[in-house]
């Protein structure tokens, strides 16, 4: 049976996923460069849910902390040099 946790954890990778494909759905409807750099951080963060519910429910024997880590900062990144690009 889920726990309280693991429900939040799933829900989570849900949403994220969820954004990343309505973002990059969006990108190739409408091709604004802006939609590609959140739709690619979305991706990380939907990544990043993935390996939380791996990381905490599936292999609790293994720690994933510092891929996770790495791939939040990855996510974050990416949307400020998208955010930087687009400036200019």
């Amino acid at each position: 049976m889920l726990t309280f946790e693991a429900t939040i954890y799933v829900l989570c990778l849900v949403t994220s996923s969820l954004c990343a494909w309505l973002l990059m759905a969006a990108f190739l409807r409408r091709k604004y460069n802006l939609l590609l750099w959140s739709g690619l951080c979305f991706c990380l963060l939907a990544l990043n849910n993935l390996l939380v519910v791996v990381d905490l429910l599936l292999i609790p024997d293994v720690d994933l902390s510092l891929v996770r880590s790495l791939t939040a900062l990855a996510a974050g990144g990416l949307m400020l040099y998208g955010f930087i690009w687009e400036i200019e």
